[in-house]
């Protein structure tokens, strides 16, 4: 990988400034430079860095990705291809094929560290500078308010202010730029679940994987190089009173309560790395929008993972937030919180649902056929987007 300059060598202004170079970020970058803006995207974690998540794609993630014409990039990762995906309930096993639509006839779940960088180099390709190391300490306004872009603070302490157009927040769930820009949550969940997860190897896997008991959850996500990952989870407060005393002990017991052959399976395969435990966070969505500043991925919308769709929220907001900022229109910024919230609202609602662990089995497939119909409407309105305008870089 060639060197790329430090914060001496940025340029004094750009179009857009993007704090954060993961999946919202990165995706939000490459579609501005691909329509023509000059784009920073900075992000403090090195590239191809690993991150929480268990980054299993729903449809509406790689209808992006084909659109995108990124789906073959992905392939080419080796990651496993999914092409069915069974819902477990109490040992009531349901089978789904995935069935050619939308473009889409294959799921994946690449490793952050492979998909994170993807889209970063599809960012550099469509002509956006994006630098990793650099944080940013805080922001620059006019007179009004209205802000104008960042301070920075390169990794051998040198201090920078670059201007911009408008800065997007792309940095996550505790957001620096939402905080700077005070942006306030207009609705919150009310539940969480704690998950604890680990990468293996000689755990099979036929495809995702989704199993439920009355008190827990497990899942079991194929990714890259023969690895899979399965993850436990259950109520965030049974996770913070009894799991997360020691991580290993909880995941085996919650493994063990839903599925032993899984727990079986896990106990005699090879864990990669370590687990790692999540003690959940009520879900949000925040104010997305102001004067010269606009947050897209977790800094503005977040849901508890528990039913996986954070990627396809990332890239799904990406596009929409990249559509509204082409227009050269503030007030198109409205209408990209409006149309994201109007995709979201539902599935915000099931989700909180299910990681409240209040319901019964029966109410829990009921919710997931719900989950299903708002996921295919989801990605038949992304896959009816036209393409984004490629111009020349600026």
């Amino acid at each position: 990988m060639t060197a790329h300059p430090d914060i001496a060598a940025l340029r004094p202004i750009y179009d857009v400034v993007v704090v954060g170079a993961r999946c919202a970020g990165a995706a939000t970058a490459m579609l501005l430079a691909r329509g023509g803006l000059s784009v920073l995207a900075v992000d403090r974690s090195p590239y191809g860095s690993d991150t929480s998540s268990t980054h299993a794609l729903l449809r509406g993630a790689m209808v992006q990705l084909v659109r995108w014409g990124l789906a073959d990039r992905v392939r080419q990762t080796g990651v496993a291809l999914v092409r069915q995906t069974t819902f477990d309930y109490g040992g009531e096993a349901h089978p789904i094929e995935i069935s050619p639509r939308d473009g889409v006839s294959w799921l994946a779940a690449p490793r952050r560290t492979v998909l994170d960088a993807l889209l970063v180099d599809a960012a550099r390709d469509a002509g956006a500078t994006v630098l990793h190391g650099p944080r940013v300490t805080g922001l620059l306004r006019g007179p009004d308010g209205r802000v104008l872009g960042v301070e920075l603070e390169g990794r051998d302490g040198s201090r920078r202010q670059i201007r911009a157009g408008v800065v997007v927040g792309a940095d996550g769930a505790h957001s620096t730029v939402a905080s700077l820009v005070h942006a306030e949550p207009y609705r919150l969940g009310a539940h969480a679940a704690g998950v604890v997860y680990g990468y293996w190897s000689g755990v099979g896997a036929g495809g995702y994987e989704w199993l439920f008991s009355g008190r827990a959850a497990v899942g079991v996500i194929p990714t890259n190089d023969g690895a899979v990952c399965v993850f436990a989870g259950c109520p965030a407060a049974r996770f913070l009173d009894e799991i997360r005393r020691d991580l290993e002990i909880g995941y085996f017991r919650l493994l063990g309560e839903v599925s032993p052959p899984l727990m079986h399976a896990a106990a005699s395969a090879r864990l990669l790395g370590r687990l790692r435990g999540f003690a959940g966070e009520p879900g949000w969505m925040r104010q997305s929008h102001g004067r010269g500043w606009a947050l897209v991925g977790d800094a503005g919308y977040f849901k508890d993972p528990i039913t996986a769709h954070g990627i396809s929220d990332a890239l799904r907001d990406a596009e929409l937030l990249a559509r509204a900022l082409l227009t050269g229109a503030e007030r198109a910024l409205a209408d990209y919180q409006h149309e994201r919230d109007a995709l979201s609202h539902t599935l915000f609602d099931i989700t909180d649902e299910v990681a409240s662990f209040s319901w019964t089995l029966g109410r829990l497939e009921a919710l997931h056929k719900q989950m299903s119909r708002e996921l295919n409407r989801e990605s038949a309105y992304l896959a009816a987007l036209g393409r984004v305008q490629e111009q020349p870089c600026a």
